[in-house]
């Protein structure tokens, strides 16, 4: 079985990183339903570090705002939705569920290098599997860098074990916002087969 050129058109091809957004919500239903997707792309070891926290109220985008830069501003206060992707430097212990036919969580405990790569891998995949499905979903995205880390961390991860990866606006796009299209590389200049 293969998607449709459909659906690799609404995944893939026509999907777009938006910047402007329509006044349409998103409701709790389809950001459970967003989860219940992403949430079985594949992790290593199924660690699933990754954590997200979906800011749609003023109250919380205004906790958000001292962290933005300055091009993200604008756009981020008038997404429906505002998702921090982070990840979780003790996913580990959650591993005696996740990964019951191992003793994985002894792979990690004390090794704080292998603890950080994993949790960022594997966190970076999951805000990647996140981007798929809201446009499986029908929904834009809008993921980006360009905000202060240490700010957010401390605003919406004080306890210091979770750590922000990246901001994805989330909503309904307004394709008169949308930038040309940039070009991508060619197969040729990304790709080897040996």
């Amino acid at each position: 079985m293969m998607l449709s050129d459909t659906g690799l058109d609404l995944i893939f091809r026509n999907a777009r990183t938006h910047n402007g957004w329509l006044e349409k919500p998103v409701d709790d239903d389809t950001l459970r339903a967003l989860y219940d997707l992403l949430k079985w792309g594949p992790t290593s070891a199924n660690a699933s570090p990754a954590r997200f926290v979906f800011l749609r109220s003023r109250q919380a985008k205004e906790r958000l705002r001292p962290a933005l830069s300055p091009g993200n501003l604008e756009k981020t206060m008038a997404a429906p939705v505002t998702v921090i992707v982070g990840h979780d430097l003790r996913f580990y212990e959650h591993l005696p569920r996740l990964f019951p036919h191992a003793d994985a969580r002894s792979w990690f405990v004390g090794n704080d290098e292998l603890i950080r790569t994993t949790a960022f891998r594997n966190g970076s995949l999951q805000g990647a599997y996140l981007i798929i499905a809201a446009r499986a979903l029908g929904l834009d995205c809008g993921p980006m860098s360009g905000f202060d880390n240490a700010k957010v961390d401390a605003e919406f991860f004080s306890d210091g074990t979770v750590k922000s990866n990246f901001l994805c606006n989330l909503g309904y796009g307004d394709p008169a916002k949308l930038f040309p299209r940039s070009p991508r590389l060619a197969f040729e200049e990304a790709c080897q087969l040996l």
